[in-house]
């Protein structure tokens, strides 16, 4: 049985207010192809398939004429929600899908029951456990009657460690689950969302009786602990923490029980992501930029003392897609307050600026500036006697 795990697509994604819609297709296309010439027998998508509760229409789209793409090819599903969905409108539809072998988490009511797979080493269990929170397992306890007065059910661990005890998973067999946690362990990028306190915390002995574990939340890929317990990473880039990275897809070849092969194709994304550091003549010099395609979505740090008039403007005539732009010298690296100055109606005009100009930049003024300062506060004193 051999399986792709691709997880947080985020589709309808916008980063720094640009959308990532025409990059989402485009990586949908890859992963449609690398299906095929992995002869595929199936897709699990661990999670975050949506950036939102409540996706828009472009969004939906997406993601159905890429279920129906796979459908039409012969490949299987095996999607859950993650925390970005919302697990009722992930769950539509569920039941029609399945007859297409579309297998979507349904929203999670206190029990899972595996879909059973088989192929020439038998029968093979997998198992879609949708997101959880405490919240969760506290309601199905409630309505099942089974909660206890002493256990207020908290930690995120608690609440997936009974989620998996409630499966009955039988650990002679093979089994697979595709989940969307934080295992504790895993490396964190900027586009991630944060609990304070690392309340979302997983252990990953929760896990010990699945032979893969499809995970999905974390953005970059990474094993915890075993190699079958696994993050795939985002197909795209999210944030400027994950410029260096290499996206791609996870290939599980499950052969019999203990013997998993994985391995992972490259995803080559429509645009890149990149970081560019220097002055501005630096960063705007042909030779610096031709080496690099300049379509690429890019953040700009300048290093130059003085701000260059119009910088942002101007650098989006050569880098169109300028997402971020920043800068970084004396003045923004020491962040200084401005207190209360003594005996300010001993000081003169001049002073008072050159002291407020320094307090901001970190550096004194020039004496072409401080002439040019001089002036103009002589013409406005010469414009309010006249």
């Amino acid at each position: 049985m051999r399986l792709l795990h691709i997880s947080d697509l985020h589709i309808g994604k916008k980063v720094n207010e640009f959308s990532m819609l025409e990059d989402q297709k485009h990586i949908l296309r890859q992963i449609l192809e690398i299906a095929d010439n992995q002869r595929a027998d199936g897709v699990m998508i661990a999670g975050d398939i949506y950036d939102k509760p409540v996706p828009t229409a472009d969004a939906v789209q997406v993601f159905d004429w890429f279920l129906t793409e796979l459908a039409d090819r012969g490949k299987a599903v095996y999607a859950v929600s993650g925390n970005h969905d919302s697990a009722q409108r992930i769950a539509f539809g569920a039941q029609l899908m399945g007859s297409r072998g579309v297998f979507l988490s349904p929203v999670y009511r206190g029990e899972i029951s595996p879909l059973t797979l088989t192929d020439s080493y038998g029968e093979l269990y997998l198992y879609l456990l949708p997101f959880i929170k405490p919240a969760t397992m506290r309601h199905v306890l409630k309505q099942a009657e089974e909660m206890e007065e002493n256990s207020p059910m908290q930690s995120y661990h608690e609440a997936v460690k009974l989620a998996v005890s409630r499966m009955g998973v039988d650990g002679t067999k093979r089994n697979i689950l595709v989940a969307h946690q934080f295992v504790t362990g895993a490396g964190r990028c900027d586009s991630e969302e944060e609990v304070v306190g690392g309340l979302d915390n997983v252990d990953a002995d929760v896990f010990d009786v699945f032979d893969y574990v499809a995970l999905g939340h974390i953005h970059s890929p990474q094993s915890i602990k075993r190699e079958t317990l696994r993050y795939c990473g985002t197909p795209l880039k999210y944030s400027f923490s994950e410029a260096n990275q290499k996206k791609s897809v996870t290939v599980v070849n499950l052969k019999e029980k203990g013997d998993i092969e994985i391995s992972t194709v490259p995803l080559i994304p429509l645009h890149d992501m990149r970081k560019i550091r220097g002055t501005y003549l630096e960063v705007t010099a042909r030779s610096f930029y031709q080496e690099f395609d300049r379509e690429d979505y890019v953040q700009i740090t300048l290093t130059d003392e003085d701000d260059i008039p119009d910088a942002l403007q101007k650098l989006r005539v050569i880098y169109p897609n300028l997402m971020h732009f920043l800068y970084d010298n004396t003045r923004t690296k020491q962040k200084r307050v401005i207190e209360n100055v003594a005996e300010i109606e001993h000081k003169s005009e001049l002073e008072l600026f050159a002291e407020l100009y320094e307090l901001q930049n970190n550096r004194a003024m020039s004496d072409v500036q401080a002439d040019f300062v001089a002036k103009m506060i002589e013409e406005c004193k010469k414009g309010e006697e006249d």
